[in-house]
């Protein structure tokens, strides 16, 4: 998908209305190769868009959903994907913020901006279009827009479903982009980015002159740092088992890297040596639990009794 050519002009008229045949990697089930086969994108119904995507990437989310771990998620055939970015090639009734030809990003979590969540500043789940890796259907109908050329229905995953060269999405969904910045680095803000500099930002709104602790270097950590770094904190610690993001890190603006395999103590202990006592942030980008608990650890002014933590992953919610 990301080596498609980046054809930004109108699309044809005459395809606006109707159903476009088009190439998606379709999985057919549980860890199974995706197929890339022809597939029916039906035109977007009320509230809908639909996008040619242009560039695409792949997120563990996808990776995880494709191996079929969670069985309450397992519903097949089914088009994964959710980091792209594209334009707009027709809208549905009712659209009026998005036209034909717009440069867009789709957004697994969208707002309707009505309900009692959009407007409540301590969280941005909406009611209706929340992320939700169960559901596999459009909100409108609650039928799928993509089918084989069969007839037979293929599934919706995360609101998005970007392996395919043309999808549809509620336009709560799609943000669109100025003309000028280029798609091909807007994959990302679709989730990994808008991950990590959103935690920094909007749930920790980490202060100017602070101390922020990283653990876990893949694009969310190195989001993280990024809007650490923005917000003009004063040391930013990265910790990974792989020495080489180091570099990359610091392009990020870490300051300082830990490796748990090359020093002689657990990693809170060294954290808490260059801070003089911990840090003010930590952010846990690895999706381990152990490691959330060194992150919880690293910050000062833990409770002692805390420094047997354990976290029971069944119950564990964040």
């Amino acid at each position: 998908m990301g080596g498609i050519e980046d054809k930004t002009g109108p699309m044809p008229v005459e395809m606006a209305g109707k159903v476009i045949t088009c190439k998606a990697a379709v999985a057919w089930g549980p860890g199974l190769p995706l197929v890339i086969e022809e597939v029916r994108v039906d035109p977007p119904q009320k509230m809908e868009v639909r996008i040619k995507i242009l560039f695409t990437s792949i997120c563990h989310t996808d990776l995880s959903a494709w191996q079929g771990e969670n069985e309450d998620q397992q519903v097949y055939p089914r088009i994964f994907g959710h980091e792209a970015s594209g334009i707009v090639e027709s809208v549905g009734e009712g659209v009026g913020d998005m036209k034909e030809g717009d440069h867009v990003v789709p957004i697994f979590n969208g707002e309707c901006g009505d309900c009692v969540y959009c407007k409540c500043e301590k969280t941005n789940l909406c009611e209706k279009f929340r992320v939700n890796p169960f559901k596999s259907v459009m909100v409108n109908d609650g039928r799928s827009r993509f089918s084989t050329k069969h007839g037979e229905p293929i599934y919706h995953f995360l609101n998005t479903s970007t392996f395919s060269e043309y999808t549809v999405l509620d336009s709560a969904c799609v943000v669109k982009v100025e003309p000028q910045v280029p798609l091909k680095k807007m994959t990302l803000l679709s989730c990994g980015v808008s991950t990590g500099v959103g935690a920094v930002w909007n749930s920790a709104n980490v202060k100017a002159g602070s101390t922020v602790a990283i653990f876990g270097l893949g694009a969310v950590g190195l989001a993280v740092a990024e809007g650490a770094r923005a917000r003009g904190a004063s040391k930013i610690i990265g910790v990974d088992i792989n020495s080489e993001k180091f570099t990359k890190g610091k392009a990020m603006g870490i300051t300082d890297f830990f490796n748990p395999k090359d020093v002689d103590k657990p990693v809170r202990e060294k954290i808490s040596e260059i801070t003089g006592g911990g840090v003010d942030y930590s952010f846990e980008c690895a999706g381990n639990l152990d490691v959330l608990r060194e992150a919880f650890l690293s910050t000062h002014d833990v409770c002692p009794a805390f420094s047997h933590l354990h976290f029971h992953s069944p119950t564990l919610v964040l």
